[in-house]
């Protein structure tokens, strides 16, 4: 069963365990496919596209698509934001019922510069997802895991107190030659003040 939550979308069927997942750190975009060995290897897990880890119990990446389910299931994700504005395909709704996940849907159309108007209290709705502990693992995802998922991660990274040119860096890296200024800008005028009382326990990089 699906709900509205205020703007947001949400299944609301319990989600499974969560399991360890690997090394606390971010890593680079597209982190290739493996084999599922619980299910003696037959099963090629394919990562959606700019799938990368962010932090402890959150994930980034472009949309995922059925190809994509073995691996979805895989990181055990109880959450998943999706800042793209169009209805949720029926095939992925139905892997999330599926598997006792939720979605939190918080649509930002995509813009092209210079005419780009990036709405402050959707991402800062998106971040207070995040910032939420029970909503892990999480996944974070767009349509391409490019520009809307660059800036409400770079949000949070300052939110983290990593440095400008740090969170600049990490946008650039997944946005490549489509980096957009207007993008670092909204990253680097964000109004953090409002979300500073919320904890980041999850956080590797907290201080």
């Amino acid at each position: 069963m699906v709900e509205n939550c205020g703007g947001d979308v949400c299944a609301v069927t319990e989600a499974p365990p969560s399991p360890t997942v690997g090394n606390c750190f971010p890593v680079s975009p597209g982190s290739g496919a493996g084999y599922d060995s619980e299910r003696g290897g037959d099963e090629l897990l394919v990562p959606p596209l700019n799938f990368a880890m962010v932090d402890n119990g959150v994930f980034r990446s472009g949309f995922p698509d059925s190809a994509n389910f073995g691996f979805l299931k895989s990181l055990g994700l109880r959450s998943i934001i999706c800042l793209c504005p169009e209805t949720y395909p029926e095939a992925n709704n139905d892997f999330l019922k599926a598997n006792g996940i939720k979605l939190f849907q918080f649509g930002i159309d995509s813009c092209k510069e210079p005419f780009v108007n990036i709405p402050e209290e959707t991402v800062r709705g998106a971040l207070k997802v995040v910032l939420d502990t029970r909503n892990h693992p999480l996944l974070i995802h767009c349509k391409r895991g490019k520009h809307r998922t660059g800036c409400l991660v770079g949000c949070l990274r300052r939110l983290q107190r990593w440095c400008l040119s740090s969170v600049f860096d990490e946008y650039q890296r997944f946005a490549a030659a489509k980096a957009r200024v207007s993008d670092q800008r909204f990253i680097e005028l964000f109004d953090i003040s409002s979300l500073k009382h919320m904890p980041i326990s999850f956080s590797c990089s907290k201080r």
